[in-house]
């Protein structure tokens, strides 16, 4: 079973997060899902991983080799089949299920707005509640520390 993390961005944003989570999943040789609410901003995401400092080989979700991307760009509704790590971002929901199947699950959440504030809540109560073993990762102090 994977441990979800919770991390509470109150300095950055999710575009500048994102890309080094994927690149540390990569690293461990994990396939990894970016899951996010809206096609729109999943596409923005994309253009964004594409022109970023590193490279990181993804697609958007719908194309012919969605099976074979190491990381693949979701919306609501959709997965990646197999993937080891998923990234949920803008409220996007994750199941308990998903965190006993992958190895790890990121869950980002901007601090600043007080209904992500209450989506990431009930998120965190719903999987704990299940038994999911989950962390929690804060940068208000201007680096990321885990909470207790």
């Amino acid at each position: 079973m994977g441990n979800a993390l919770f991390y509470h961005l109150t300095r950055s944003t999710p575009e500048a997060l994102v890309p080094s989570l994927i690149a540390r999943s990569r690293a461990a040789g994990w396939r990894v899902e970016l899951r996010g609410m809206d096609a729109a901003r999943m596409a923005r995401l994309d253009d964004l991983l594409w022109q970023g400092d590193g490279f990181l080989p993804h697609g958007l979700a719908g194309g012919p080799h969605d099976a074979m991307q190491p990381v693949l760009l979701t919306v609501a509704g959709q997965t990646a089949a197999g993937a080891d790590c998923l990234i949920a971002i803008d409220g996007a929901e994750v199941g308990p299920a998903e965190c006993t199947a992958a190895q790890r699950v990121c869950i980002v959440f901007d601090g600043n707005d007080e209904g992500a504030l209450n989506v990431a809540r009930g998120q965190w109560k719903t999987l704990t509640g299940a038994g999911v073993p989950a962390e929690y990762w804060s940068e208000a102090g201007g680096r990321w520390e885990r909470k207790r």
